[in-house]
């Protein structure tokens, strides 16, 4: 287990969407309440609580690549 708000930077990607802070597999007993982060839309985010900050790694794949199910 990662212990929460232990690095002031984190990357994530898709995967750990919705974003979360603390995220899940961090020890929750000495850390905030949970709160969910709008990283989607600008790629960065950062904790209220904390002051943690959050980039979305894929932002640019993600943006490059046609929605699943998108008209031509």
């Amino acid at each position: 287990m990662q212990t929460p708000n232990a690095e002031a930077r984190y990357t994530v990607t898709t995967r750990d969407l919705p974003l979360c802070c603390p995220m899940p597999g961090m020890t929750l007993w000495n850390s905030h309440p949970r709160v969910y982060l709008p990283i989607e839309q600008t790629g960065w985010a950062k904790c209220g609580y904390c002051g943690a900050e959050y980039t979305l790694a894929d932002t640019a794949a993600a943006a490059a690549s046609p929605a699943v199910g998108a008209q031509r």
